[in-house]
């Protein structure tokens, strides 16, 4: 087969650079994506480090919502097959909606985040995924399954009905498709200075376990649906929350 190969998009801080490092871990030459190129850079040279492997996770600098930038990713697989496609870039956009041509900015600025950047990112490396064997994971949200977050909610919620549709036609191929959805998870970069103790501390008691996720909490999960083991999971979105919202 070759060197397995991952892409993980936002993969410089929080979920994404903990998704790299169990990849990387398991011997997979990690691409990670985004636009800050100091940041990856960093999370490359530190998990390539970290797993005793010096080439491991290499950074590629890009602006997925521009179709022209994914050239670049497209230029660092090369020739490979790409076995795990992760598709965790994104977060929650605020804006002045208190026009509708504010409203309107908002909401396409967290589509195309949240969406735009996954779709386009999926269907540049479409043809280089593994056949068979393929996997593509999309990082969602709780919000998308109980709301409360407008546009990031409704944005979150797009990538499931997106991942139903992909998982249908790349099933024939023995590629699977699945959605991760986290609950809260701290040490992220997500809410910056908005957190406060008061959230944090709902958040927590919203839980069954009365804990927080952790990055590490998620990167297992992307972990289990891109390996062998789970060649039978399809079409599914994994709930990793600490019971705040219950299978349904």
């Amino acid at each position: 087969m070759g060197q397995r190969v991952a892409v993980v998009s936002g993969g410089g801080t929080g979920i994404g650079a903990a998704v790299a490092g169990a990849l990387a871990r398991d011997g997979y030459d990690v691409l990670i994506v985004g636009r800050r190129v100091d940041v990856l850079t960093a999370a490359a040279d530190r998990i390539s480090a970290d797993c005793g492997r010096p080439d491991a996770v290499t950074a590629v600098t890009a602006d997925l919502t521009d179709p022209g930038q994914l050239d670049a990713v497209l230029a660092a697989v090369g020739d490979r097959a790409v076995d795990v496609v992760v598709n965790n870039a994104g977060g929650y956009l605020a804006g002045d909606t208190d026009t509708l041509a504010g409203t309107a900015a908002h909401w396409r600025a967290n589509l195309d985040a949240n969406v735009l950047t996954a779709v386009l990112l999926t269907e540049a490396l479409r043809p280089a995924l593994r056949r068979p064997g393929g996997r593509v994971i999309m990082v969602s949200s709780i919000a998308a399954q109980r709301g409360g977050a407008d546009a990031y909610a409704a944005a979150k919620a797009a990538l499931h009905g997106w991942a139903y549709t992909l998982a249908a036609q790349l099933g024939p191929e023995q590629i699977t498709v699945n959605v991760v959805s986290p609950g809260y998870v701290a040490e992220t970069e997500f809410f910056g200075d908005r957190m406060t103790p008061e959230g944090y501390a709902k958040r927590v008691a919203e839980t069954l376990v009365k804990r927080p996720g952790l990055p590490d909490d998620i990167a297992e999960a992307v972990r289990y649906l891109a390996s062998p083991a789970a060649g039978y999971v399809t079409g599914q979105v994994l709930g990793v929350n600490g019971g705040s919202v219950l299978g349904r």
